[in-house]
């Protein structure tokens, strides 16, 4: 069992950054997949970035070179850097998780301003 709550969204000017932080407890270990998925209103929940156990990343195509995943060993965390953000970038934003069952956060919103 695992749980996920994250933190650090709020009001950005568009070109700033934020950072968000999931903490996650419980049967961590068992852990593969961790990363971030948003969802605007009215839009479908997408993933925004991936980090598989193995290292591998997966970005979405409109936040590459401007997002940033990051994981801890104990996979304890899961971070979103964000850089450059853009008022697109405005949604609920949430920690996901995946051992042989899925978790969800319940999300943190995150608002840009032109």
């Amino acid at each position: 069992q695992v749980q996920l709550v994250e933190s650090g969204g709020g009001l950005v000017q568009a070109g700033g950054s934020l950072r968000l932080s999931c903490a996650a407890s419980g049967n961590t270990l068992s852990l593969n997949d961790m990363g971030w998925y948003r969802q605007a209103p009215g839009k479908q929940r997408d993933l925004v970035a991936i980090m598989h156990n193995g290292g591998f990343t997966q970005y979405a195509d409109s936040v590459k070179g401007r997002f940033t995943i990051s994981r801890d060993n104990a996979n304890s965390k899961v971070e979103l850097q964000m850089n450059s953000v853009k008022p697109e970038d405005t949604a609920v934003y949430y920690c996901h998780a995946r051992d042989w069952r899925i978790y969800w956060g319940q999300g943190t919103q995150v608002t840009v301003s032109s």
